[in-house]
């Protein structure tokens, strides 16, 4: 190799001397590569781009998807490549064949790398430790090949195309398909992503999997926090050859654990005629159109669900599901049916006959806001569509045009990125985009303008690690919280998100706040702890979909470890739920202060751990009711409800009642049940003194109406 000193990248040359075997080619420093910038780097030969799977030190680079890589300057035209993990040598070796991974950066030489341009927009890059080009072994055309630096030789394996058509750095975990790409790497790549997450229910990878438009034979099996995205202005604009599919496979069929998951603004066409999407809590399909059947249950127990905006052309079979919501859909038609199935705004849905079957059907959504989603044109500029509020609606939004916002109005936070940092760019006007990851915060993310849209990708998850909430949202008109999981750190959180201020008297009937697919999480993965889960202050909101849950099983789950006193409490005026899930809380599970409240599809579990009878008391009255509405309240009206009891620490133990509410006119139920699970445990009354009990003898009890 011959040395030589660089100064500025633009129109220097270098000459690389190679075996006598060899070309000794002349190329030019790159003259194009813009500091700061970020490009997807794909290798010539293989067609395939730069990534890696994962963002620890020691992950390998390699070939496969395509990502976007930060390129920093660091001195004399030489380059760090990511954003705080970059390319990274490994063992610091001068050798050929070494590996190249992600290294957090430290300034080492065998971390930086000059570009040096072959022809317009192709490269290759040099290691300034060894000398060495960045290689493709053995010219592999393969999906999933480590990279490593090897002696410059001019050929196309070490030839990479750096391109800037798509400049939105998503992250590491965002993972974008093209219809132009090979579908066995495509098939590849989303085989790998589920072979990690199949299992992974309380670990820290987050995926979101995008499909530009266009039609892609593959299958996409969906595992733990991968979220799968059409990224058309409608769901045929990105077809599906094939499945995409839940199934309880690692759980002997038992899909009541398929949590954290999810499918968007796609069209499937299963080959054999019927998807399947086995799932429970926290794994919403929206906005799909399924050719053919849709099978919710994997032939052992599940206990889901919510599927909205979607059309299926043929029938949807519930199967084992203990309970279902389905908001605004079409279908050819509908059968199963176990605990409480609810249909809001549905089309060609079965009509009420609870309890039996066990079905709940309201012709139309009263109000709601669909969930905002992203999108890309054909110029690969990305925009989150965000729809109207409609009132008094059937079937899907699709034939409606949403209005839409460029990303570049967006704030995109890493994991990594600080509160202050993100706060900084919400008070200047920017919306907020979280990528998939952990993002552990010390203060809370704080929304206060009007009409401002945070939405995360990927499950993106959001860790209050000083006792402070997680989300702080102003009471103002508009705002869009859609897409976040909430999840409480060991250090307790007193409130974990509040949607207005204590006090919050302002009305937002034509431009309410909505709230889509926000769970939250208090043990499981690890100890958490938070008093409160969630308190809307604000009036007019509407909650489309959400899961408020203190841990049941796994790490950091015990009565005096994940602590948490309740979940929901409603203080405003004419709030809206669709889809509320509340479970395991260790007093009052929802406490619904306000007036006007409407709640279309509650399920609940009450604490299964409690250890005895004294520890779980309300005064005098034995355990605490899953949904308490406030003696004050005069106006309040909910359908479709279930609680249901597990006490297996201590089958004695008796709740007196599911449902406390006030008897007034203006307050009514509609389909209520209660169930004791394998006869663990009582709940004396389903609804006040009425309806029950459901204990080991008469596990289920319903109550039509009340009063």
């Amino acid at each position: 190799m011959v040395q030589s000193t660089f100064g500025p990248v633009r129109a220097l040359f270098f000459v690389a001397v190679v075996t006598a075997a060899s070309t000794t080619p002349l190329w030019t420093a790159a003259a194009d590569v813009v500091p700061g910038q970020t490009y997807t780097v794909t290798n010539l030969n293989s067609g395939k781009c730069v990534e890696a799977r994962g963002t620890a030190n020691g992950t390998a680079v390699v070939q496969g998807s395509c990502q976007t890589w930060r390129f920093t300057p660091t001195s004399d035209g030489y380059f760090q490549v990511g954003d705080g993990q970059v390319w990274d040598v490994t063992d610091v070796s001068v050798a050929d064949s070494a590996k190249v991974q992600l290294w957090t950066y430290g300034g080492g030489n065998n971390q930086q790398w000059r570009a040096v341009e072959e022809s317009a927009g192709v490269y290759h890059f040099v290691n300034r430790n060894s000398g060495k080009c960045l290689d493709v072994p053995g010219a592999s055309t393969a999906d999933g090949v480590q990279l490593q630096q090897y002696t410059c030789n001019g050929t196309g394996a070490q030839s990479f195309r750096l391109a800037t058509s798509d400049a939105t750095d998503l992250g590491p975990n965002v993972v974008v398909f093209d219809p132009s790409m090979p579908a066995s790497s495509i098939q590849s790549r989303l085989n790998d992503i589920f072979r990690q997450q199949e299992t992974n229910q309380f670990g820290q990878q987050r995926y979101a999997v995008l499909f530009k438009p266009g039609t892609y034979n593959v299958d996409v099996n969906v595992g733990y926090y991968t979220q799968v995205l059409g990224l058309g202005a409608k769901p045929d604009d990105v077809t599906i050859n094939g499945q995409v599919h839940v199934e309880a496979d690692w759980f002997g069929g038992n899909a009541t654990q398929n949590f954290w998951r999810g499918a968007e603004n796609i069209a499937i066409r299963p080959p054999g005629g019927t998807n399947t999407w086995a799932v429970s809590q926290a794994a919403p399909m929206r906005r799909t159109h399924t050719y053919g059947n849709m099978q919710l249950d994997d032939n052992g127990w599940s206990s889901g669900g919510f599927l909205a905006d979607s059309v299926v052309s043929g029938q949807v079979r519930s199967g084992s599901q203990q309970q279902w919501l389905s908001r605004n859909t079409e279908w050819g038609s509908w059968t199963g049916s176990n605990w409480n199935m609810v249909f809001v705004g549905a089309r060609n849905a079965p009509g009420t006959s609870f309890p039996n079957p066990p079905y709940t059907t309201v012709a139309q959504t009263p109000v709601v806001r669909e969930k905002p989603f992203l999108t890309i044109d054909s110029a690969g500029k990305y925009s989150v569509a965000v729809p109207s509020l409609r009132s008094n609606t059937s079937g899907v939004s699709w034939a409606t045009a949403n209005p839409s916002i460029p990303l570049d109005q967006f704030f995109v936070a890493k994991p990594g990125t600080s509160a202050a940092t993100i706060n900084a760019q919400l008070a200047q006007g920017k919306h907020l985009l979280l990528t998939p990851g952990i993002h552990r915060i010390s203060e809370p993310i704080r929304v206060t303008r009007p009409d401002t849209v945070v939405l995360g990708l990927g499950l993106a998850t959001v860790m209050p690690t000083n006792g402070n909430m997680a989300l702080d949202v102003s009471d103002v008109d508009g705002v869009k919280i859609a897409g976040i999981l909430v999840d409480a750190a060991p250090t307790n959180s007193p409130l974990l998100m509040q949607v207005g201020a204590p006090g919050s008297s302002a009305r937002h009937v034509s431009n309410p706040t909505s709230l889509h697919d926000v769970f939250f999480r208090i043990g499981g993965a690890d100890v958490g702890r938070a008093t409160t889960t969630l308190v809307v202050n604000s009036s007019d909101v509407i909650g489309d979909h959400m899961w408020l849950w203190r841990g049941d099983h796994s790490n950091g789950v015990g009565w005096d470890l994940n602590t948490a006193d309740t979940g929901l409490v409603v203080n405003g005026q004419n709030v809206t739920m669709y889809g509320l899930f509340v479970e395991h809380y260790q007093k009052y599970q929802t406490i619904w202060n306000g007036n006007g409240g409407r709640t279309y599809f509650y399920q609940n579990e009450m604490p299964y751990e409690v250890p005895n009878q004294q520890a779980w008391m309300n005064g005098s009255t034995r355990g605490y009711a899953a949904y308490k509405v406030a003696n004050s309240v005069t106006s309040h009206e909910a359908w479709g409800l279930g609680s249901y009891c597990f006490f297996n620490a201590n089958r004695s133990v008796v709740a007196d009642r599911a449902f406390e509410v006030p008897v007034a006119s203006g307050v009514r139920f509609h389909s209520l049940v209660t169930v004791s699970l394998g006869g663990a445990g009582t709940i004396a009354h389903v609804i006040n003194n009425t309806g029950g009990p459901s204990n080991s003898q008469t596990n289920v009890a319903n109550v039509a109406n009340f009063p």
